[in-house]
């Protein structure tokens, strides 16, 4: 399904040149080519929230579904940074305790200097929520050393009431459907569940095939470029 037509209730009702601005940007960088110089990648965040069993599970018998206590406990709540490269088909699932500004700066610099240690930079999608700016790793590490990452970096940012337009949503959701619809209360096992899965979808090098263009977003998507009289 073409995302646009999933989540349709985002696109703003009305003209929205700032909207159509930051949609077109996106949509002619998910259209070049791979550049293992200048990969692009794909950020979303989402929190989980950690919930235990009070009662052991009764043993699964074959052809029924798997049977749980309606009681569980509060483990408190973990955050899931997701980077993916989709023309490459890779993913990385960072598990923090919070989702502050240093969180996120903290997943960037592995980013750059551990994964893309040799890449020119790195074209990075993501939604505009106030942790996700350079400004975030100025607060995390010395001067020089955020200098340095900030010229690695080039940031592309999803229109107001258009995250569907980042392909990392798509990947959550995957990860959502896959891996996490399940209680589970520790963080370590959550790291290791989300891990085998990270490790799945890499070894089978899941790519993402986005195929709704600028060309498509001027015919569906009319009503909200807005109108130039001349």
């Amino acid at each position: 399904m073409i995302p646009w037509q999933e989540k349709s209730w985002c696109i703003p009702p009305q003209a929205d040149a700032e909207f159509v601005a930051r949609m077109e940007d996106l949509l002619d960088l998910y259209r070049l080519p791979y550049d293992p110089r200048w990969p692009l990648v794909c950020m979303d965040e989402m929190p989980k929230q950690l919930i235990a069993e009070t009662r052991a599970r009764l043993p699964v018998r074959e052809g029924q579904p798997a049977c749980y206590d309606y009681e569980y406990e509060r483990k408190g709540v973990c955050n899931l940074f997701l980077f993916v490269e989709p023309l490459r088909g890779w993913r990385k699932v960072f598990l923090r305790e919070r989702r502050t500004k240093v969180d996120w700066a903290w997943c960037v610099r592995v980013l750059l200097n551990e994964i893309y240690p040799a890449a020119e930079g790195v074209r990075l999608v993501q939604d505009n929520l106030n942790t996700h700016t350079p400004a975030a790793l100025y607060e995390a590490f010395p001067a020089a050393e955020t200098r340095q990452l900030a010229r690695q970096l080039e940031f592309h940012y999803t229109p107001k009431h258009g995250s569907w337009l980042n392909m990392a949503e798509t990947e959550l959701s995957i990860l959502e459907r896959q891996c996490l619809d399940r209680r589970i209360g520790e963080p370590e096992v959550l790291r290791v569940e989300v891990g085998a899965w990270e490790g799945r979808r890499n070894d089978a090098r899941a790519t993402i095939n986005w195929r709704f263009t600028v060309a498509d977003a001027r015919v569906k998507l009319k009503h909200v470029y807005p109108s130039i009289e001349i």
